[in-house]
């Protein structure tokens, strides 16, 4: 790995079942001026997964299917699922990471970690 490679942070999400989830907006910043870099033609993914070895996502969250938002030159990523989708989550707890895909098919992980889902009441 390159010394220049940006290591994945690692970072727990909270998801409350039934409701929507849309946690604070990443912003993605040059590490030595703070600029934020422009995302532009860049696309994102992520999946959660029970176990990191399960073939099966429990959901999978792209910009192509709208759960997640790029800010072009704002440098932003936005996370989203909507209430229908988090009521239909039925887990304890699982795994995830986050992949930014640059324009020139380069990809790095960002985001990596657990997913703990607090159960729903009112249904």
């Amino acid at each position: 790995m390159s010394s220049q490679q940006p290591t994945a942070a690692t970072y727990g999400l909270y998801i409350e079942q039934g409701a929507t989830w849309r946690p604070d907006h990443i912003v993605m910043r040059d590490k030595q001026t703070q600029v934020p870099l422009d995302l532009t033609g860049c696309t994102a993914r992520m999946h959660i997964r029970r176990t990191l070895p399960d073939v099966g996502t429990l959901i999978e969250l792209t910009t192509n299917n709208g759960r997640i938002t790029l800010g072009g030159v704002a440098g932003t990523i936005a996370l989203y699922i909507s209430d229908e989708d988090t009521a239909l989550l039925n887990f304890k707890s699982a795994v995830y990471d986050l992949e930014l895909e640059y324009p020139n098919g380069d990809v790095v992980r960002l985001l990596q970690g657990s997913v703990t889902l607090s159960k729903e009441v009112t249904r």
